[in-house]
């Protein structure tokens, strides 16, 4: 099992004049898997995953003085991906809705012996509105705290339980429709 340093240890090795590329490596190494998985499941295709989290880690760089501390830095890391992930999906919804649509209905995993259960939940997940993705994403994959979410999202806890609680229906009622047992 990997442990690393406490974020605090990490941004103040970033903020430091002369550790800063050890502050970002170590900064990588805590939280690509974390984001990979967590931009994965929205986008599915793994070449474009890695594009977004190649940005989300510019972004984080290139704004990591601007970090005002005022949420965890695990937060911001999150609020970045976020909006890095929607941004990508919202540019290739304008591009070409179809092909879009298309190339990445495809299941999260590369493996053709996927297991039906989780193919129908990603189909299932692919219904929701993208907020109500998001929210079940963070809160169902990430086990995320409500007050940490509402954070990234800019949302208040109350319409973020609400948000969860209409997916995980929305999820319910799609696989009760469409799997027959």
């Amino acid at each position: 099992m990997n442990t690393f340093p406490q974020d605090d240890q990490i941004l103040a090795l970033i903020l430091s004049d002369g550790n800063k590329e050890d502050g970002y490596r170590l900064l990588i190494r805590k939280y690509q898997q974390r984001l990979y998985g967590f931009i994965r499941k929205m986008i599915k295709n793994h070449e474009d995953t890695d594009d977004v989290l190649q940005n989300t880690f510019i972004k984080i760089f290139k704004n990591i003085d601007r970090f005002q501390q005022k949420s965890s830095l695990s937060t911001w890391v999150f609020t970045i991906a976020t909006n890095e992930t929607l941004n990508f999906i919202d540019s290739k919804k304008r591009k070409s809705t179809d092909e879009w649509k298309d190339h990445y209905s495809q299941p999260a995993t590369d493996s053709p012996d996927e297991n039906k259960t989780i193919r129908w939940l990603n189909e299932a997940i692919d219904t929701l509105p993208e907020k109500q993705k998001i929210v079940f994403h963070l809160r169902y994959y990430e086990e995320m705290p409500y007050h940490q979410m509402a954070i990234i999202t800019d949302t208040s806890e109350g319409a973020l339980k609400a948000s969860y609680h209409h997916a995980v229906k929305k999820i319910e009622h799609y696989l009760m429709q469409n799997i027959s047992v």
